[in-house]
């Protein structure tokens, strides 16, 4: 059983890297085709590209104890 939940969780972390890697790749031409002279240099601009499409693309998972209630 640990065994299948360990192969479930490295296909989660596959496709979602992948869906960064295509939005990052969707974003980066998006900013090209608009062909904008930045004062950022190349590596800056992709770096910034990588977190955006990081931003919208990772989930975020949050453990937490349920609130009580008086």
């Amino acid at each position: 059983m640990e065994q299948m939940s360990g192969s479930q969780e490295l296909a989660r972390r596959f496709n979602e890297s992948e869906a960064v890697w295509q939005r990052y790749e969707y974003i980066r031409a998006r900013r090209l085709l608009r062909d904008v002279d930045f004062v950022l240099s190349e590596e800056v601009r992709d770096a910034l590209d990588w977190l955006e499409a990081e931003y919208l693309c990772r989930q975020t998972r949050a453990v937490g104890k349920k609130a009580a209630t008086t």
